[in-house]
């Protein structure tokens, strides 16, 4: 496990482009200059020694040593050792809507992409709860199990799109069956399934299934993402729409949040249902809701005693600066035979 410090210098790679783009506006400089000096065989004569290849090389380590010092800069730490700690914290999974419907951009910028930044801003505001992620359209499938790792989760949520399931609908009765077996502890009564959707259910499941959640212990909260009076689904293409979705009849579809679907469910889970438009307001109610909840004791492992990597990156850019300094681009016997670039015609 590595930790990068300071991030920011990264910017100072910026540099290396410059460097190359002066080189190269450089060699057009001489160019033209000896071209009014005196012509290539002449140049040649005169200047037998001179080597393209070692000038291309001098600029490769120099490039190399400002990347070097770049990265010392960063100061990448690493992991030496893994300790376990013990922490309290819910189970908390989040069940989150990737079928078609969820592309409709009545909620800027679209259903998922808000459901995607819901769900990011709730697990930035957790502080030792453990977090699941299910996705879910006409079937339920495992997208990441209970961890501790919230970088993981960020990025399994941050891949998932409506083409990862080939099977389409809402079957939120299949995301709460699949959500009972991330849980495994049969004592355990802190568990929470958080359902981000539309609320667009095709089965008549869904209560049935949730009733049964709750007598195992998992409270259901739903969060609906849309709005009531709705909006199409668009079809693009390099993110220019072509078209939108058509019923059999060519009539476009429209997509309405279906808040009472989202309500029963949450109602029959001792759950609570969440409109999320409001960013903030969600946050805060999902926080107080974490609060309030009894907190389960369990051991994780994380990384410890992180020690600077940067005098490694440090020496490197010194030593080849160095080589830089006393690298000549006149060229050695060793090149001369190498003959790079025809460099002797």
């Amino acid at each position: 496990m590595f930790q990068l410090e300071e991030k920011i210098w990264f910017w100072a790679l910026i540099i290396i482009p410059v460097i190359v783009l002066l080189y190269i506006l450089l060699q057009i400089w001489k160019r033209h200059a000896q071209k009014k000096f005196a012509t290539g065989r002449l140049l040649n004569k005169l200047s037998p020694n001179r080597s393209l290849f070692k000038s291309i090389l001098k600029l490769i380590v120099l490039c190399l040593a400002f990347a070097s010092l770049s990265i010392a800069l960063v100061n990448p730490k690493v992991g030496t050792s893994l300790e376990t700690v013990k922490r309290e914290g819910v189970d908390i999974v989040f069940a989150v809507d990737v079928s078609r419907s969820m592309l409709a951009e009545d909620i800027a910028p679209n259903r998922l992409e808000k459901s995607k930044q819901l769900v990011t801003q709730i697990v930035n505001n957790l502080a030792s709860d453990r977090v699941g992620i299910i996705a879910y359209a006409g079937t339920a499938f495992p997208q990441l199990p209970i961890t501790t790792d919230y970088a993981s989760a960020k990025m399994f949520l941050q891949n998932m799109n409506t083409e990862m399931l080939s099977s389409q609908g809402t079957a939120i009765n299949e995301a709460i069956e699949l959500a009972k077996t991330y849980y495994n502890d049969e004592e355990q009564t802190n568990r929470v399934l958080i359902i981000i959707s539309d609320g667009e259910d095709h089965s008549e499941a869904a209560a049935a299934v949730a009733e049964e959640a709750s007598e195992e212990g998992i409270r259901i909260f739903t969060i609906g993402v849309g709005t009531t009076k709705g909006g199409p689904i668009p079809i693009k293409r390099n993110g220019i729409v072509l078209n939108y979705k058509k019923d059999n009849q060519g009539e476009t579809v429209i997509t309405k949040l279906d808040e009472n679907t989202l309500k029963t469910i949450a109602d029959e889970a001792n759950g609570t249902y969440i409109n999320g438009q409001n960013t903030n307001e969600v946050i805060e109610e999902i926080s107080e809701i974490l609060l309030k909840m009894d907190k389960k004791e369990f051991e994780a492992k994380q990384f410890a005693d992180f020690k600077d990597q940067f005098q490694w990156f440090l020496g490197l850019a010194i030593l080849l600066l160095f080589l830089d300094i006393f690298l000549l681009e006149r060229k050695t016997e060793w090149l001369k035979k190498l003959n790079l670039f025809n460099e002797n015609l």
